[in-house]
């Protein structure tokens, strides 16, 4: 079993102890992500922690969004709570790369992109495949790809 996913159920069972309903109802739904992950798909599998990281980040994104979206309908205890299980779930994710280090590797990409002639919607999706392997669950996708069309300059 993937060393993330033991180190998930091991914290629920210490936050349920704890009587910690947010951190508790949070891995809960961590959880319930990972298992439904697992079973997707023709064939159950479980997941290597790469992949246990891809579902935390998805999971992740899905709070900010949520606590965008109650925060514009004027909703700021919901707001509040999905920004609390936020919190929890980026204490599992890898620690963000920092904006100097993500520049860097989309620059080298680009160079090494720009030296094999491709450009325009050819070029953007070649950078891509040659970043996002080297930031995933390190950087939001939508940061990245919005540094790399402006690196591109498009």
């Amino acid at each position: 079993m993937p060393e993330l996913k033991d180190r998930l159920q091991s914290d629920l069972s210490e936050s349920m102890k704890a009587r910690d309903e947010v951190r508790s109802g949070t891995i809960r739904m961590v959880l319930s992500a990972i298992t439904n992950e697992e079973v997707s798909g023709k064939e159950a599998r479980e997941l290597t922690d790469d992949d246990v990281i891809t579902v935390l980040g998805r999971e992740a994104k899905k709070r900010r969004e949520a606590a965008e979206a109650y925060d514009d309908a004027g909703r700021a205890e919901l707001a509040d709570k999905e920004r609390a299980e936020l919190v929890v779930i980026e204490g599992y994710l890898p620690e963000q790369m920092s904006d100097d280090e993500l520049t860097a590797i989309i620059e080298a990409a680009v160079a090494e992109v720009a030296a094999s002639g491709a450009e325009g919607g050819k070029a953007m999706g070649a950078v891509m495949k040659i970043v996002q392997p080297k930031v995933k669950g390190r950087a939001d996708g939508g940061i990245v790809a919005a540094k790399v069309k402006s690196a591109l300059g498009m």
